[in-house]
C-alpha cells in the first residue's frame, strides 16, 4: 500500500470505504464532511473524526453535532 501523499489526496476518504461504513450507534448512513475531516451521522447527531486518513468510529471520540451551533 502506498504511503499517503501530502496534499488534498491524503485528506480524501475512499468512496468504497464510505459505502460500507455505518454509524456504530444507529447503523445508519454517514456523510463525508471534507472541510471538517469528519464522517457525520445525522440520525445519531454525531460527527466521527478522521485522523491521518483513518475514520475513528468510536462513539466516545465523536463530536455531538449541536456542539458547533448555539
Amino acid at each position: 500500500m502506498a504511503a499517503p501523499e501530502t496534499g488534498s489526496d491524503s485528506s480524501k476518504v475512499d468512496s468504497k470505504l464510505l459505502e460500507i461504513l455505518v454509524c456504530p450507534v444507529t447503523k445508519g448512513p454517514l456523510e463525508y464532511d471534507a472541510g471538517a475531516q469528519e464522517l457525520v451521522s445525522r440520525q445519531a447527531g454525531l460527527a466521527y473524526p478522521i485522523r491521518d486518513g483513518i475514520p475513528i468510529m468510536l462513539a466516545d471520540e465523536a463530536r455531538a453535532l449541536n456542539d458547533d451551533k448555539s
